[in-house]
């Protein structure tokens, strides 16, 4: 671990939590001899810009925000010519990536296991121009995914809530879509998509660790046709359950290159912020790109 650390702290994410923290955090970097040099953000797209500006002579940059502050911070060192390490302290109120990769959830033990931890290298996606942390995705659910209640979903069990809650609303649209991808071509109309590196996407749908791994270079894309009545929905909602992924309404595919074309241009969520889609778009895996530091308690990102 460097003894000289540029930490990039969104002072909103969270509902501000980080105001009751940020001094245990910063007394817990300075037991261990680490120097943080601070700099709290004020808007939109000045983590990318501190991140992609890190000079040289500090070697990690730590991110404590949620998962759009975790965007930016990437983005940034993605367009950064050092190779930064990259510490994650979890403020959000999702924080997809940290569920993935095992990082506590207390900002001071987190920071403790940036201080003990290791790197691994992990992929990044590449929408068409703009870096994704972790999933881009489309659909009603998407939004969806992000508004429920933490609360309904743990009542009414994660995904079957979001879908069954989706599925009722006036304003739910087919989106006709062609995917291309290792040497298949697929098109149909789909209510929800997803191109992810993650075991975890809002919360809400889990991925058993045996489907993903975080560096082999290839996305898991999840697509969900249109059911046509409500017993193709009970069947949907079954295989998300069960993560059979067998029925012809729900599929899941492993690629690491897809090309999406749309008649219309709609709008995506890439690591829960909008962005616009062009009738063209091309994702791509950028594989290993970041070194993030894991807890040591954690073999693997991949175990």
């Amino acid at each position: 671990m460097s003894k000289n650390i540029l930490m990039i702290v969104n002072p909103v994410s969270g509902r501000g939590s980080l105001k009751t923290s940020i001094w245990k955090i910063l007394n817990t970097f300075s037991a261990a001899g680490i120097t943080a040099n601070v700099v709290f953000t004020q808007g939109r797209g000045e983590a990318t810009e501190l991140a992609k500006n890190c000079p040289k002579n500090i070697e990690t940059v730590v991110c404590a925000g949620g998962d759009g502050t975790l965007n930016e911070v990437i983005s940034g060192l993605m367009e950064n010519p050092y190779p930064h390490k990259l510490g994650y302290i979890p403020v959000g109120t999702t924080n997809d990536l940290a569920s993935s990769l095992g990082i506590s959830k207390s900002p001071v033990q987190a920071a403790k296991d940036i201080i003990e931890g290791y790197t691994e290298k992990i992929d990044i996606g590449d929408f068409s121009g703009r870096y994704f942390n972790y999933v881009a995705s489309f659909g009603a659910f998407t939004e969806a995914s992000y508004n429920t209640p933490q609360e309904a979903k743990n009542i009414l069990g994660h995904f079957a809530y979001v879908l069954e809650g989706v599925m009722s609303l006036a304003n739910i649209r087919p989106y006709k879509v062609k995917f291309t991808f290792n040497d298949t071509v697929l098109e149909d109309e789909f209510i929800f998509g997803a191109i992810s590196n993650t075991t975890s996407m809002g919360g809400v749908l889990k991925y058993k660790e045996t489907l993903v791994a975080l560096n082999d270079g290839e996305f898991e894309l999840l697509l969900i046709k249109t059911p046509a009545n409500i017993i193709q929905l009970q069947k949907i909602i079954g295989e998300i359950m069960t993560q059979k992924f067998s029925n012809d309404l729900v599929k899941l595919f492993h690629t690491s290159k897809i090309t999406v074309e749309t008649e219309e241009p709609f709008d995506w969520t890439l690591d829960g912020e909008c962005q616009h889609g062009n009738t063209i778009d091309t994702i791509q895996n950028i594989s290993m790109a970041i070194d993030l530091i894991v807890p040591l308690r954690k073999d693997s990102v991949t175990e």
